[in-house]
């Protein structure tokens, strides 16, 4: 509702204008006079709709404090801009630069932007209505060119955030069968270093056994079988 208040505010502000230059050139105005006054009224319980619903939300608790403030500057905005364009009006065209500043956008009240109170550049004092037009369609262009590289980027750097996170992933995968590989190879480790130990204890008992049997091979014995000599 704010936007298509702020789209009829400017609607009265082109009509204005367009009646003021057929007054100039002595054209007939009454018709786009009788267009001024019906937006002028539909401008006005636009903004008397919008203060009610806006009461309405903060008694409620549906906004925040903060939220209810800064759309409370926007409806305070459009007041002065509705006092502003019911001044041009009955003025008959002796404030063109009230309707001018309409078509631009800055200004700051209380920290919220204002498009209604904004003093013209020397760029723009030098253009026409239309030209005037222009070269704001020029400027919206050119931000939606930005906002379009600017997503691209993004899309970008988002495809780039899914690779880095699928290599992450895989390499996760080869250190964890690493890890399974390690441990494998550290129990075979362990299990042959037992059997070696088998082995090496096998093979000392038996060389002794071999010594003990070599012995009683070099033992001499006397006619009544009695050992006379004994290497062991």
């Amino acid at each position: 509702m704010y936007d298509s208040t702020c789209y009829i505010a400017q609607e009265i502000a082109e009509k204005i204008q367009e009646r003021n230059r057929c007054q100039r050139n002595g054209e007939n105005s009454t018709k786009l006079n009788v267009t001024i006054r019906s937006l002028l009224q539909n401008l006005k319980e636009k903004i008397d709709q919008l203060k009610d619903l806006l009461l309405r939300s903060i008694s409620t608790r549906q906004i925040t404090q903060l939220e209810g403030d800064r759309r409370q500057n926007l409806v305070d905005d459009l007041l002065t801009r509705q006092r502003q364009l019911q001044a041009s009006y009955k003025n008959d065209g002796t404030e063109p630069d009230v309707i001018r500043s309409s078509l631009m956008a800055g200004g700051m009240t209380r920290g919220v932007i204002n498009p209604w109170l904004l003093e013209e550049t020397e760029e723009t004092s030098r253009l026409g209505f239309d030209e005037l037009k222009q070269h704001q369609q020029r400027i919206i262009q050119e931000q939606d060119a930005g906002l379009d590289a600017l997503a691209s980027v993004l899309s970008r750097q988002k495809q780039m955030g899914q690779e880095i996170g699928n290599e992450l992933e895989e390499q996760n995968e080869i250190i964890d069968d690493l890890t399974n590989l390690v441990a494998n190879t550290d129990d075979k480790l362990r299990s042959q270093t037992r059997r070696v130990k088998m082995v090496d204890k096998k093979s000392t008992s038996c060389d002794k056994v071999g010594s003990w049997t070599s012995a009683l091979s070099d033992t001499r014995w006397d006619e009544d079988g009695q050992p006379v000599e004994c290497w062991w």
